[in-house]
């Protein structure tokens, strides 16, 4: 099984989808493993964005980012890195296809409820950065599991 790192943003937060952004994940099947509702601190910020140091939107990324409240997850399952980012859509709202959280809810590319890890290094990344591994839950299957992975 994959992990990846999922983060409601505080827009995500600020509009109260993050209940309705949980049920698309955990309707796909996918497992929740791990989640916190924090304020990021500016390390956080810069721990978060390192990769965009020195580009032009970077400092706008570490104003938004600590904005407001966010709520950062671990979600597993099969390929969940690819499965997490066809549920969240394109990054800009506008080319984002219908049915995607951000197809459906967002408007504009800085505000765009969440994100999600582009690839499997990233994701270890960034759960890095807000979970240790006291965070997570050990032994905890889905109710439905059976039905949902072949075995």
């Amino acid at each position: 099984m994959e992990r990846t790192f999922v983060m409601v943003k505080p827009d995500g937060v600020a509009r109260a989808l993050v209940g309705r952004i949980i049920g698309v994940f955990e309707e796909k099947g996918m497992t929740l493993k791990a989640m916190k509702l924090l304020d990021v601190t500016p390390e956080l910020a810069k721990k978060h964005y390192a990769e965009h140091e020195g580009k032009s939107f970077y400092p706008s990324l570490i104003e938004y980012i600590q904005s407001g409240p966010v709520v950062v997850m671990c979600w597993e399952g099969p390929n969940a890195v690819s499965q997490v980012r066809a549920l969240v859509g394109s990054t800009h709202p506008k080319d984002a296809a219908p049915g995607t959280i951000r197809g459906d809810l967002a408007l504009d590319i800085s505000n765009n409820l969440v994100h999600a890890s582009d690839k499997p290094e990233t994701a270890e990344r960034e759960l890095e950065i807000y979970f240790s591994d006291d965070d997570y839950v050990k032994e905890w299957r889905r109710a439905d599991a059976r039905w949902l992975l072949e075995r």
